[in-house]
Protein backbone atom coordinates (compact mmCIF):
# COMPACT_ATOMS: atom_id res chain seq x y z
CA UNK A 1 0.00 0.00 0.00
CA UNK A 2 1.36 3.47 -0.85
CA UNK A 3 2.02 5.78 2.06
CA UNK A 4 -0.91 8.09 2.76
CA UNK A 5 -0.04 11.65 1.77
CA UNK A 6 0.28 13.77 4.90
CA UNK A 7 -0.71 17.42 5.03
CA UNK A 8 -0.14 19.90 7.86
CA UNK A 9 -2.59 22.80 8.07
CA UNK A 10 -1.40 25.57 10.37
CA UNK A 11 -4.19 27.68 11.77
CA UNK A 12 -6.36 24.66 11.03
CA UNK A 13 -8.99 25.61 13.62
CA UNK A 14 -9.59 28.97 11.97
CA UNK A 15 -12.12 29.91 9.32
CA UNK A 16 -10.15 28.96 6.20
CA UNK A 17 -7.99 26.34 7.90
CA UNK A 18 -10.89 24.29 9.27
CA UNK A 19 -12.59 24.23 5.87
CA UNK A 20 -9.32 22.98 4.37
CA UNK A 21 -8.98 20.31 7.06
CA UNK A 22 -12.49 18.99 6.43
CA UNK A 23 -11.95 18.82 2.67
CA UNK A 24 -8.57 17.09 2.99
CA UNK A 25 -9.92 14.52 5.45
CA UNK A 26 -12.81 13.83 3.06
CA UNK A 27 -10.25 13.25 0.28
CA UNK A 28 -8.47 10.66 2.48
CA UNK A 29 -5.30 12.60 3.16
CA UNK A 30 -3.62 12.28 6.53
CA UNK A 31 -4.28 15.68 8.07
CA UNK A 32 -2.61 17.39 11.02
CA UNK A 33 -3.79 20.72 12.42
CA UNK A 34 -1.48 23.08 14.30
CA UNK A 35 -3.29 25.85 16.18
CA UNK A 36 -2.85 27.83 19.38
CA UNK A 37 -6.55 28.81 19.45
CA UNK A 38 -5.77 32.51 19.72
CA UNK A 39 -8.34 33.12 16.99
CA UNK A 40 -9.26 29.58 15.92
CA UNK A 41 -12.12 27.69 17.56
CA UNK A 42 -12.25 24.09 18.71
CA UNK A 43 -15.84 23.74 17.54
CA UNK A 44 -14.65 24.38 13.97
CA UNK A 45 -13.05 20.93 14.16
CA UNK A 46 -16.03 19.07 15.67
CA UNK A 47 -16.87 17.26 12.43
CA UNK A 48 -13.41 15.68 12.08
CA UNK A 49 -11.83 15.71 15.55
CA UNK A 50 -12.35 11.95 16.03
CA UNK A 51 -11.59 10.94 12.45
CA UNK A 52 -8.71 8.45 12.14
CA UNK A 53 -7.12 10.57 9.40
CA UNK A 54 -6.99 13.67 11.60
CA UNK A 55 -4.71 14.77 14.42
CA UNK A 56 -4.55 18.00 16.42
CA UNK A 57 -1.38 19.66 17.67
CA UNK A 58 -1.96 22.52 20.07
CA UNK A 59 0.96 24.91 19.79
CA UNK A 60 2.24 28.29 18.63
CA UNK A 61 4.16 28.97 15.41
CA UNK A 62 6.28 31.48 17.32
CA UNK A 63 7.97 28.46 18.96
CA UNK A 64 10.45 26.89 16.53
CA UNK A 65 10.53 23.53 18.35
CA UNK A 66 6.76 23.25 17.98
CA UNK A 67 7.07 23.99 14.26
CA UNK A 68 9.71 21.27 13.85
CA UNK A 69 7.53 18.78 15.69
CA UNK A 70 4.48 19.61 13.59
CA UNK A 71 6.35 19.41 10.26
CA UNK A 72 8.02 16.06 10.92
CA UNK A 73 6.92 13.53 8.30
CA UNK A 74 4.62 15.93 6.46
CA UNK A 75 4.47 15.95 2.67
CA UNK A 76 2.77 19.32 2.24
CA UNK A 77 2.32 22.37 4.45
CA UNK A 78 -0.74 24.61 4.05
CA UNK A 79 0.24 27.59 6.18
CA UNK A 80 -2.88 29.53 7.16
CA UNK A 81 -1.84 30.61 10.66
CA UNK A 82 -1.61 34.38 11.04
CA UNK A 83 -3.04 37.33 12.88
CA UNK A 84 -5.30 38.91 10.31
CA UNK A 85 -6.98 42.33 10.29
CA UNK A 86 -5.57 45.70 9.32
CA UNK A 87 -7.01 47.41 12.45
CA UNK A 88 -5.50 44.74 14.71
CA UNK A 89 -2.07 45.36 13.21
CA UNK A 90 -2.44 49.13 13.67
CA UNK A 91 -3.37 48.62 17.32
CA UNK A 92 -0.64 46.05 18.01
CA UNK A 93 2.00 45.92 15.26
CA UNK A 94 4.52 44.02 17.42
CA UNK A 95 2.35 40.95 17.96
CA UNK A 96 1.26 40.96 14.31
CA UNK A 97 4.92 40.96 13.30
CA UNK A 98 5.84 38.19 15.77
CA UNK A 99 3.13 35.88 14.48
CA UNK A 100 3.08 36.80 10.80
CA UNK A 101 6.82 37.24 10.19
CA UNK A 102 8.73 35.34 12.89
CA UNK A 103 6.11 32.58 12.96
CA UNK A 104 6.14 32.36 9.18
CA UNK A 105 9.94 32.09 9.08
CA UNK A 106 9.86 29.40 11.78
CA UNK A 107 7.44 27.39 9.66
CA UNK A 108 9.53 27.81 6.51
CA UNK A 109 12.65 26.59 8.31
CA UNK A 110 10.85 23.66 9.93
CA UNK A 111 9.17 22.61 6.69
CA UNK A 112 12.45 22.80 4.80
CA UNK A 113 14.30 20.84 7.49
CA UNK A 114 11.57 18.17 7.50
CA UNK A 115 11.90 17.67 3.75
CA UNK A 116 8.35 18.70 2.91
CA UNK A 117 7.58 18.70 -0.81
CA UNK A 118 5.91 22.09 -0.94
CA UNK A 119 4.89 25.02 1.26
CA UNK A 120 1.64 26.75 0.29
CA UNK A 121 0.93 29.87 2.30
CA UNK A 122 -1.81 32.43 2.81
CA UNK A 123 -0.67 35.71 1.31
CA UNK A 124 -2.93 38.75 1.11
CA UNK A 125 -4.42 41.24 -1.31
CA UNK A 126 -3.30 43.92 1.17
CA UNK A 127 0.12 43.57 -0.48
CA UNK A 128 -1.16 45.71 -3.34
CA UNK A 129 -1.15 48.68 -0.98
CA UNK A 130 -1.67 52.05 -2.64
CA UNK A 131 -1.42 50.72 -6.18
CA UNK A 132 -4.39 52.17 -8.06
CA UNK A 133 -4.28 49.79 -11.03
CA UNK A 134 -7.35 47.61 -11.55
CA UNK A 135 -7.65 44.72 -11.86
CA UNK A 136 -4.81 43.77 -9.53
CA UNK A 137 -2.10 41.79 -11.30
CA UNK A 138 0.44 39.88 -9.25
CA UNK A 139 3.56 41.70 -10.45
CA UNK A 140 2.24 45.25 -9.89
CA UNK A 141 2.14 46.28 -6.23
CA UNK A 142 2.30 49.58 -4.37
CA UNK A 143 3.43 50.79 -0.96
CA UNK A 144 1.91 48.94 2.02
CA UNK A 145 -0.78 50.81 3.94
CA UNK A 146 -0.65 48.93 7.25
CA UNK A 147 1.66 46.83 9.43
CA UNK A 148 -0.42 43.78 8.43
CA UNK A 149 0.28 44.45 4.74
CA UNK A 150 4.00 44.72 5.47
CA UNK A 151 4.03 41.35 7.24
CA UNK A 152 2.29 39.61 4.35
CA UNK A 153 4.66 41.12 1.80
CA UNK A 154 7.65 40.01 3.88
CA UNK A 155 6.22 36.48 3.76
CA UNK A 156 6.42 36.57 -0.02
CA UNK A 157 10.01 37.79 0.08
CA UNK A 158 11.05 35.03 2.49
CA UNK A 159 9.28 32.36 0.43
CA UNK A 160 11.09 33.48 -2.70
CA UNK A 161 14.46 33.44 -0.93
CA UNK A 162 13.84 29.90 0.33
CA UNK A 163 13.16 28.75 -3.22
CA UNK A 164 16.16 30.59 -4.66
CA UNK A 165 18.55 29.59 -1.85
CA UNK A 166 17.42 26.07 -0.94
CA UNK A 167 15.27 24.93 -3.85
CA UNK A 168 12.33 24.66 -1.45
CA UNK A 169 9.04 24.84 -3.37
CA UNK A 170 6.64 27.56 -2.24
CA UNK A 171 3.38 28.98 -3.57
CA UNK A 172 1.73 32.10 -2.16
CA UNK A 173 -2.01 32.67 -2.37
CA UNK A 174 -3.10 36.30 -2.15
CA UNK A 175 -6.54 35.98 -0.65
CA UNK A 176 -9.08 38.62 -1.51
CA UNK A 177 -12.02 39.15 0.86
CA UNK A 178 -12.90 35.56 1.73
CA UNK A 179 -16.29 34.72 3.24
CA UNK A 180 -18.40 31.68 4.05
CA UNK A 181 -19.25 29.05 6.63
CA UNK A 182 -17.41 29.15 9.96
CA UNK A 183 -16.28 32.76 9.59
CA UNK A 184 -16.56 34.33 13.03
CA UNK A 185 -19.11 37.18 13.23
CA UNK A 186 -18.03 38.25 16.71
CA UNK A 187 -15.15 40.29 18.03
CA UNK A 188 -13.62 43.65 17.26
CA UNK A 189 -12.00 42.44 14.04
CA UNK A 190 -14.87 40.51 12.48
CA UNK A 191 -14.96 40.56 8.69
CA UNK A 192 -17.68 42.65 7.11
CA UNK A 193 -19.96 39.89 5.77
CA UNK A 194 -20.45 37.82 8.94
CA UNK A 195 -20.65 40.99 11.02
CA UNK A 196 -23.38 42.45 8.81
CA UNK A 197 -25.21 39.12 8.70
CA UNK A 198 -25.38 38.90 12.48
CA UNK A 199 -26.52 42.51 12.79
CA UNK A 200 -29.28 42.01 10.24
CA UNK A 201 -30.39 38.81 11.95
CA UNK A 202 -30.60 40.74 15.22
CA UNK A 203 -32.59 43.49 13.44
CA UNK A 204 -29.77 45.99 13.89
CA UNK A 205 -28.49 48.49 11.32
CA UNK A 206 -24.95 47.68 10.13
CA UNK A 207 -22.47 50.55 9.94
CA UNK A 208 -20.69 50.96 6.61
CA UNK A 209 -17.31 52.68 6.78
CA UNK A 210 -17.43 55.59 4.36
CA UNK A 211 -20.20 56.22 1.84
CA UNK A 212 -20.52 52.58 0.75
CA UNK A 213 -18.88 53.02 -2.65
CA UNK A 214 -15.68 51.22 -1.62
CA UNK A 215 -15.63 47.87 -3.40
CA UNK A 216 -14.10 44.46 -2.86
CA UNK A 217 -13.61 41.20 -4.74
CA UNK A 218 -15.57 39.01 -2.31
CA UNK A 219 -14.50 35.39 -2.60
CA UNK A 220 -16.42 32.37 -1.33
CA UNK A 221 -14.57 29.85 0.82
CA UNK A 222 -14.97 26.95 -1.62
CA UNK A 223 -13.03 28.90 -4.27
CA UNK A 224 -10.21 29.28 -1.73
CA UNK A 225 -10.25 25.57 -0.88
CA UNK A 226 -10.07 24.74 -4.59
CA UNK A 227 -7.08 27.04 -5.03
CA UNK A 228 -5.17 25.48 -2.13
CA UNK A 229 -5.72 22.02 -3.60
CA UNK A 230 -4.60 23.19 -7.04
CA UNK A 231 -1.44 24.70 -5.53
CA UNK A 232 -0.72 21.58 -3.50
CA UNK A 233 -1.26 19.03 -6.26
CA UNK A 234 0.00 20.81 -9.38
CA UNK A 235 2.75 19.08 -11.33
CA UNK A 236 3.41 22.13 -13.51
CA UNK A 237 7.02 23.21 -12.81
CA UNK A 238 6.20 26.76 -13.93
CA UNK A 239 3.53 27.05 -11.23
CA UNK A 240 5.87 26.90 -8.22
CA UNK A 241 7.70 29.82 -6.60
CA UNK A 242 4.82 32.05 -7.62
CA UNK A 243 2.14 34.12 -5.93
CA UNK A 244 -1.44 34.06 -7.16
CA UNK A 245 -4.57 36.06 -6.64
CA UNK A 246 -7.33 34.00 -5.05
CA UNK A 247 -10.61 35.66 -5.95
CA UNK A 248 -13.59 35.43 -8.26
CA UNK A 249 -12.63 38.38 -10.44
CA UNK A 250 -15.61 40.68 -9.85
CA UNK A 251 -16.07 43.55 -7.42
CA UNK A 252 -19.04 44.51 -5.28
CA UNK A 253 -19.50 47.79 -3.43
CA UNK A 254 -20.38 47.76 0.25
CA UNK A 255 -23.77 49.29 -0.61
CA UNK A 256 -24.44 46.48 -3.08
CA UNK A 257 -23.25 43.93 -0.53
CA UNK A 258 -25.69 45.18 2.11
CA UNK A 259 -28.58 44.95 -0.35
CA UNK A 260 -27.65 41.41 -1.37
CA UNK A 261 -27.42 40.33 2.27
CA UNK A 262 -30.85 41.81 2.96
CA UNK A 263 -32.23 40.03 -0.10
CA UNK A 264 -31.00 36.58 0.90
CA UNK A 265 -31.61 36.91 4.64
CA UNK A 266 -35.14 38.23 4.12
CA UNK A 267 -36.00 34.83 2.63
CA UNK A 268 -35.75 33.58 6.22
CA UNK A 269 -37.03 36.73 7.97
CA UNK A 270 -39.00 39.27 5.95
CA UNK A 271 -38.35 42.07 8.48
CA UNK A 272 -34.69 42.20 7.38
CA UNK A 273 -35.62 43.57 3.95
CA UNK A 274 -36.53 46.94 5.48
CA UNK A 275 -33.58 47.39 7.87
CA UNK A 276 -31.54 50.46 6.83
CA UNK A 277 -27.76 50.72 6.96
CA UNK A 278 -25.92 53.60 8.59
CA UNK A 279 -22.65 55.24 7.61
CA UNK A 280 -19.50 56.07 9.55
CA UNK A 281 -15.99 57.39 8.80
CA UNK A 282 -13.59 55.60 6.49
CA UNK A 283 -11.27 53.15 8.24
CA UNK A 284 -7.51 53.77 8.38
CA UNK A 285 -5.47 51.53 6.12
CA UNK A 286 -8.37 50.60 3.83
CA UNK A 287 -7.92 50.81 0.08
CA UNK A 288 -10.90 52.20 -1.86
CA UNK A 289 -11.24 49.44 -4.43
CA UNK A 290 -10.01 45.91 -4.88
CA UNK A 291 -10.48 43.69 -7.93
CA UNK A 292 -8.33 40.72 -8.86
CA UNK A 293 -7.13 39.43 -12.15
CA UNK A 294 -7.23 35.63 -11.91
CA UNK A 295 -5.68 35.05 -15.33
CA UNK A 296 -2.37 33.82 -13.90
CA UNK A 297 -4.08 31.24 -11.68
CA UNK A 298 -6.29 30.13 -14.55
CA UNK A 299 -3.27 29.63 -16.80
CA UNK A 300 -0.74 28.02 -14.46
CA UNK A 301 -2.96 26.24 -11.91
CA UNK A 302 -6.13 25.66 -13.96
CA UNK A 303 -8.11 27.50 -11.30
CA UNK A 304 -11.79 27.97 -12.13
CA UNK A 305 -13.80 29.50 -9.26
CA UNK A 306 -17.30 28.09 -9.05
CA UNK A 307 -18.95 30.60 -6.69
CA UNK A 308 -19.64 34.22 -7.57
CA UNK A 309 -20.89 36.71 -4.99
CA UNK A 310 -24.54 35.67 -5.42
CA UNK A 311 -24.11 31.91 -5.18
CA UNK A 312 -21.61 32.33 -2.36
CA UNK A 313 -23.87 34.60 -0.33
CA UNK A 314 -26.80 32.22 -0.76
CA UNK A 315 -24.70 29.43 0.73
CA UNK A 316 -23.21 31.61 3.46
CA UNK A 317 -26.43 33.22 4.66
CA UNK A 318 -28.14 29.83 4.88
CA UNK A 319 -25.24 28.50 6.97
CA UNK A 320 -25.39 31.48 9.32
CA UNK A 321 -29.15 31.23 9.64
CA UNK A 322 -28.95 27.51 10.43
CA UNK A 323 -26.00 27.73 12.81
CA UNK A 324 -25.85 31.11 14.52
CA UNK A 325 -29.36 32.25 15.30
Amino acid sequence: MPKKTKVLVTGGAGFIGSNLCEKLVAMDFGVSCLDNFATGKRENLDAIIDHPNFSLIEGDIRDLATCHEACEGQDFILHQAALGSVPRSLNDPITSNEVNVTGFLNMLVAARDAGAKRFIYAASSSTYGDSESLPKEEDIIGRPLSPYAITKYVNELYADIFYQSYGFETIGLRYFNVFGRKQDPNGAYAAVIPKFVMQFMQHESPVINGDGTYSRDFTYIDNVVQMNLKAMLTTNPDAVNQVYNVAYGERTSLNELAELLKKYLSEFDSVIADIPVTYGPNRKGDVPHSLASIAKAEELLEYHPEFDINTGLKEATKWYWDNLR
